[in-house]
């Protein structure tokens, strides 16, 4: 009777083992949930109609860490949310002054998509998605110029198209590369001593990212 904790150990251990394994070799399926840490690279495409002072707006690219998940409805078919904040500077090019500083702001852009993964028990696993992102303006800093006095950004709504990989390293480990582009337009509204001047601006970024993944 001494070693019946032992036994009993061992015959649970013989009977789990191989459901992990199996869980393992199954890769992704319905009900499971990856949860990614990618490094992004956040590039604008920027086009502009600006008026009064004219110019083309350009804000500038970040790197920033993000945090997302997708939750797997059949092996297929997966929902990803994604969620990170980005920080910009921003400055009119060629207008009727020349170069003008617009200060900085910072956009927290959660992004929704529908995935359709095409090999989800392979260890390679391609995938395709679509869906919506809105997009918040905040933290905004104005130019330091003393003739703009305050600085708007309107929030908005966009659509979102993403490409990517899960590669299957280890157990529940996954690598991941992903892109995705964001249709995202924003107002941009100045309080100036000349008046109002206002900028149509369309962000449109592409986002690059790497990372890790670990599914539960």
């Amino acid at each position: 009777m001494r070693h019946s904790p032992l036994l009993l150990t061992t015959a649970l251990l013989a009977l789990v083992a191989p459901q992990v394994r199996a869980d393992d070799a199954a890769g992704l399926q319905a009900g499971s949930i990856l949860v990614r840490l990618r490094g992004l690279d956040v590039d604008p495409q920027v086009s502009s109609s600006v008026s009064v002072v004219q110019g083309s707006v350009h804000a500038s690219n970040n790197l920033v860490p993000e945090v997302d998940a997708s939750y797997f409805f059949t092996p297929n078919l997966a929902a990803e949310l994604i969620a990170a904040v980005t920080y910009h500077t921003v400055k009119d090019v060629g207008s009727v002054a020349g170069t003008l500083p617009l200060g900085s702001v910072r956009l927290l852009p959660p992004t929704l998509t529908a995935q359709w993964h095409f090999l989800p028990t392979s260890t390679v696993n391609p995938y395709l998605g679509a869906g919506i992102n809105y997009t918040f303006f905040y933290g905004v800093k104005g130019s330091d110029l003393p003739i703009i006095y305050s600085t708007h950004y309107s929030d908005n709504v966009g659509a979102a198209l993403q490409a990517g990989v899960d590669v299957k390293v280890s157990g529940h480990w996954y690598a991941n590369i992903d892109a995705k582009k964001l249709f995202l337009s924003t107002d941009v509204t100045l309080g100036t001593l000349l008046g109002q001047v206002k900028a149509k601006v369309d962000l449109d970024p592409w986002i690059l990212g790497v990372g890790v993944g670990y599914r539960f």
